[in-house]
Parts: C-alpha cells; structure tokens; sequence
C-alpha cells in the first residue's frame, strides 16, 4: 500500500523499486515530506496507513519534524506544511524591528 499519493501537477517522479534483500544498514537516501496539508494531519494519515512513528521532534512553539517507519522499516519524516512554515515566518518577521 502506497504511503504516499501525489498531487495530480507533481513536479517530481519518484521511482522506487521492490528488492528482496533486507534492510541491513542505514538507509542511502533519507526522504523529508513537506504535505499541503498540515504536518500533524499528515502524520494521522500515514499512522492510518500503516506508517509507524520512529520519533517524536515536535515542539511546543510548532516547530519540529515525525520521523517515521514504513512497513518495511525505511525511515522517513514529515515536516511541517508550506502554509505553516510560511506563518511561522510571518510571525517571526513581525517581531524584527524594522
């Protein structure tokens, strides 16, 4: 079951190919997800899919990554979405005296 479902105007392509050695290392590629939705409703989504939470780096302030598993033990992690990054930016620029 795909973790994932791209946008219908992605601009990228992701291949990622079955093999049937298992994992013996770390992984060579790390992925970090920006969703458009909010990072905490990504992280329910990909718990209901079968995604398992590998660690926890949320902050109080809403900083903060999810450092997730895949059913296969692949790591990945959900950062926060652009709409939210983008007000925390907005927030920060408000407190610079100008």
């Amino acid at each position: 079951m795909p973790l994932t479902t791209p946008p219908a105007q992605a601009s990228r392509t992701h291949y990622f190919a079955e093999v049937s050695e298992p994992k013996t290392q770390k992984n060579r590629v790390h992925l970090c997800l920006q969703p458009e939705s909010t990072r905490d409703a990504e992280v329910e989504r990909l718990l209901a899919v079968g995604a398992t939470v590998a660690a926890d780096r949320r902050n109080a302030d809403g900083t903060g990554w999810v450092v997730f598993l895949d059913p296969e033990g692949n790591e990945f992690c959900v950062l926060r979405g652009a709409a939210e990054r983008a007000a925390a930016e907005a927030v920060s620029c408000d407190r610079v005296a100008h």
